[in-house]
């Protein structure tokens, strides 16, 4: 009789059983991860004009945090030394926007060690302006505005094709963010396309592509690489120069020591200003558009 009843109680739990796995087979399991579209998107910029544009771009996209590698007062990427947090950084996000140009020297080491990262390039369709011997590309593409134009255009639209499922927000806010950029242009040449003084001397190479935007003509060039004082020759030159075109105005920047263009104002009589290669600066969506309402007042001030 024992026998019995375990045989009948084997059979009814084995049966239990069966309903169990049966139900559970029409069902998905639970799962404790989001599905790809529903992860949180980070995006990483190379540095400050980069991040300007992108977080313009990205603006109330919901999911998407955008973070600067460097910090905001680095300066443009000239010999940029990348760092393991550099890479750390990059290897927690999904998608790197870069200026391009050869300004991010180290992305081979980026593309090597990351592969799976995805690299938005800024500077596809503008044209480069070539320097002069072992100088190499210009890659100060955001100081002209028409180029910063482009580059927001590119920035949305890699971004679209990257991320489809916020594309219509991006594209919104590129023509959102587009718009502004375009308004300012148009100011900007009804400010500056009436100066009669056209010859502007600079600090770096930072305003080629300015300069060709505005018709401007950089006659010199003081320091052509950030942190490398003139030669005496080199200073020379320059004050030679400005006495001959009698140019009055010099231009540094707001990132960099001013010694060598004060040096040469006291020799010349020219006066110093500032303007600003947006290399650094507040991180606000307008800052950018603010940076070059103050180049065009002190433009409109020192070739007046």
């Amino acid at each position: 009789m024992r026998k019995q009843l375990s045989l009948l109680l084997i059979v009814i739990l084995l049966a239990g059983v069966a309903v169990f796995l049966s139900a559970c087979q029409g069902q998905t399991p639970p799962s404790s991860e989001k599905t790809t579209a529903d992860k949180p998107l980070t995006i990483v910029t190379s540095f400050y004009p980069i991040y300007l544009a992108t977080i313009n771009i990205t603006k109330d996209v919901p999911d998407v945090t955008v973070i600067n590698m460097t910090q905001p007062t680095t300066g443009c990427l000239h010999d940029y030394q990348f760092t393991p947090d550099d890479l750390k950084t990059l290897s927690e996000a999904q998608i790197f926007v870069t200026n391009g140009a050869g300004v991010e020297s180290f992305m081979d080491k980026v593309v090597s060690q990351i592969p799976e990262l995805k690299i938005v390039d800024a500077s596809k369709s503008i044209p480069i302006i070539e320097g002069d011997g072992e100088e190499g590309a210009n890659p100060h593409l955001w100081v002209s505005i028409s180029n910063a134009i482009q580059q927001e255009k590119n920035i949305g639209q890699q971004l679209a094709a990257l991320d489809p499922e916020h594309a219509a927000q991006y594209n919104t806010n590129a023509v959102t963010y587009a718009g502004k950029l375009e308004e300012l242009r148009a100011r900007m040449h009804q400010t500056l396309d009436g100066i009669e003084k056209r010859d502007i001397i600079t600090f770096h190479e930072s305003f080629p592509y300015f300069a060709r935007e505005f018709n401007l003509n950089i006659a010199a060039v003081i320091e052509r690489e950030p942190g490398s004082e003139p030669s005496a020759a080199e200073l020379a030159n320059t004050i030679e120069i400005i006495r001959g075109a009698g140019i009055k105005a010099l231009f540094a920047e707001p990132q960099y020591p001013s010694r060598a263009a004060e040096t040469i104002a006291n020799e010349t009589g020219a006066n110093v200003f500032i303007l600003d290669p947006v290399v650094s600066g507040p991180m606000e969506a307008d800052a950018y558009l603010n940076i070059m309402e103050g180049n065009m007042k002190t433009l409109q001030e020192a070739l007046k």
